[in-house]
C-alpha cells in the first residue's frame, strides 16, 4: 500500500507550473526562430553553399607559411606584448582604487563615490578593447599609445569588478580585531583587507594580462600598432603565406603566454 501512495499517480490536466514550464519552451523555440529568420533573411545561401570550397582554396594559397618573413615580424611581435604588458599595468593602477571605492565595505561614500566607481567599471567593461583603440585611434593618431591605452580603458572594469566583489566577501573579524586597536582608516586597510585580497588580485591581474595578449594581436588592424599591423598588411596585399605565418606567431604567443599565467597564477594561489 505505501509502494502504491508514492507512486506518481495520473491527472487528467496539466499543472500550472508544468504548463508555465512548456509555455517557457515555446517561446524560447518561437523566438529562435524568428531571430533566425531575420538574420538570414538577406543571406545568399549560394555562396553558404560554395563556403567548403572557397575556404580549401583559401587554405591551399596560405600553405606553407613563408617561414623566412618571420623576421619582420620580430619588431611587430614585441610591440604586441609591450601593450598588452604596459596597458594591463595601467589598468591594474587605476583598477585598484577604483575597486575600493565601488566596495560597499570600503567606499568612502555609498551614495556619491560608490555609484560613480560602479558607472567607471561598467563603461570599461561594456566597450571593447577594439572600439576603444578606434576612438583613441582618431584622437591620438596611430601607433601603439592608443593600443596600450585602449587595452587599460577595457582592464579597469574587469579587474574592478572582481576585486571589489572579492572586497566585499572578505573576513570581516580581522578588519574588527585591527579596528579595535584604534588605527586609521588607511590602517585597517593596509593590515586587514589587502592581505586578504592580495592573491586573488594577483591572479585576476595575471589572468587579465592573458587576455590583453589575445587582444592586442589584433588592435592593429585599426591602426593601434602590433602584429594585427602585420597581419592587416598581408591580408590587404593577399600574401596568404603571410598570413598564415602570422597566425602561427599568435597561437604560439598565446600558448606561451597561458601557459605562463597559469603557472605563476598556481605559485600564487
Amino acid at each position: 500500500m505505501g509502494q502504491l501512495e508514492q507512486e506518481k499517480l495520473w491527472q487528467r490536466r496539466m499543472s500550472k507550473k508544468a504548463w508555465i514550464v512548456w509555455g517557457g519552451w515555446f517561446l524560447v523555440v518561437a523566438l529562435s526562430v524568428f531571430c533566425w529568420n531575420l538574420m538570414t533573411e538577406n543571406t545568399l545561401w549560394v555562396f553558404v553553399y560554395d563556403a567548403p570550397e572557397q575556404a580549401a582554396d583559401l587554405l591551399s594559397r596560405m600553405l606553407p607559411p613563408r617561414w623566412g618573413y618571420i623576421n619582420s615580424l620580430y619588431g611587430a611581435l614585441w610591440d604586441t606584448l609591450n601593450i598588452a604588458t604596459l596597458g594591463t599595468l595601467l589598468g591594474i593602477i587605476i583598477a585598484f582604487p577604483v575597486a575600493f571605492f565601488a566596495a560597499h565595505n570600503t567606499t568612502p561614500s555609498v551614495r556619491f563615490v560608490r555609484p560613480i566607481a560602479l558607472f567607471i567599471i561598467v563603461t570599461s567593461r561594456s566597450i571593447n578593447s577594439l572600439i576603444w583603440a578606434l576612438l583613441l585611434v582618431a584622437i591620438l593618431g596611430p601607433g601603439i599609445l592608443a593600443g596600450i591605452l585602449a587595452i587599460a580603458l577595457r582592464s579597469i572594469g574587469f579587474v574592478s569588478k572582481l576585486l571589489y566583489e572579492g572586497i566585499e566577501e572578505i573576513n570581516p573579524v580581522s578588519v574588527e580585531a585591527v579596528s579595535a586597536t584604534g588605527a586609521s582608516r588607511m590602517q585597517v586597510i593596509d593590515y586587514a583587507i589587502i592581505p586578504q585580497i592580495l592573491p586573488s588580485f594577483l591572479g585576476i591581474s595575471l589572468f587579465r594580462w592573458d587576455i590583453n595578449i589575445r587582444e592586442s594581436t589584433i588592435l592593429g588592424l585599426v591602426g593601434a600598432g602590433g602584429i594585427g599591423l602585420q597581419l592587416q598588411h598581408s591580408m590587404n596585399t593577399l600574401a596568404w603565406p603571410q598570413v598564415s605565418l602570422i597566425v602561427v606567431v599568435i597561437l604560439g604567443t598565446v600558448i606561451v603566454s597561458e601557459a605562463i599565467s597559469a603557472k605563476v597564477r598556481k605559485m600564487i594561489i
